[in-house]
């Protein structure tokens, strides 16, 4: 999903110079990726709402067996969003858009679903305020070496993967406890410290998925520099390219055709029982 343009004069370093966006072949196999991405992610949601919304029991299983899987596929767009934001004309004006677009999305669920099913803060949330935060450092990003920044902010992902838990550290090797009091307000959920008894339907907080994305806008300087492979500036699954080309408008449709369509059925079948 989706750094600024910047003006070329004598303040830009050669780096930075080197990292200006400008005229560039289409990078398919990222749309192709990213389509993949959505794909997995409307089934999984999918899963979701036949399972703990309308109480259909294969839903139920079918979710829990792809449960362990979400992150990753989550994650792939996560990535590939950091990558991309190397190649948007303002990240800013984009990430403010996804920001309004991303509470229009908790109020309706607020009112269509009632609090236990309220998106308070999802991956569309945590995007927009990614895309913001990158768009008002881009100029400091681009003073810090690639593979510096790209491997600095990895090590900080894997680091933070169980703040939401209430620890940090590598998992299974080495794990400090966080202070208990960051868990017990009803504000910071956002960062990764939910308060006992928060919910949310979608929850992607800054913590760990903020170094995950700027992760992927360092790495996406290859893109500008056009390092990335020759095969991958290639159409070669159309349909996911598609899906990436529109990822957003099918992330914030989906949802509400799975639900109206699930309604349907359960009309039809309750119908057809009476």
């Amino acid at each position: 999903m989706p750094v600024y343009f910047f003006r070329e004069d004598e303040t830009m370093s050669e780096a930075a110079a080197k990292d200006k966006p400008k005229e560039r072949a289409r990078i398919h196999f990222l749309d192709e990726l990213r389509g993949f991405a959505v794909f997995c992610m409307v089934f999984y949601h999918a899963f979701y709402t036949v399972g703990y919304l309308f109480n259909w029991q294969w839903g139920i299983w079918l979710m829990n067996f792809f449960m362990p899987a979400e992150p990753v596929f989550a994650g792939l767009f996560i990535f590939i969003s950091g990558i991309a934001s190397n190649l948007s004309h303002s990240n800013i004006e984009r990430g403010a858009k996804l920001f309004f677009i991303a509470y229009i999305i908790t109020v309706v669920t607020w009112f269509a679903i009632g609090e236990d099913g309220v998106i308070r803060f999802g991956i569309l949330h945590m995007l927009s305020v990614c895309m913001m935060l990158y768009g008002i450092l881009t100029k400091v990003c681009r003073l810090i070496p690639l593979w510096v920044g790209f491997v600095v902010n990895a090590a900080l992902f894997v680091l933070t993967i169980n703040v939401i838990w209430g620890s940090a550290g590598i998992p299974g090797v080495w794990q400090i406890g966080l202070p208990a009091e960051w868990y017990r307000t009803d504000f910071l959920y956002p960062l990764g410290f939910p308060y006992d008894g928060f919910m949310s339907s979608d929850y992607f907080p800054l913590l760990p998925w903020l170094f995950l994305f700027f992760a992927g806008c360092f790495f996406g300087r290859l893109a500008v520099r056009k390092k990335f492979p020759k095969f991958t500036y290639k159409n070669h699954i159309p349909f996911f390219s598609f899906m990436g080309r529109h990822a957003l408008l099918i992330y914030i449709l989906h949802q509400p055709v799975i639900f109206g369509i699930c309604k349907l059925l359960s009309m039809l079948v309750f119908k057809g029982r009476a």
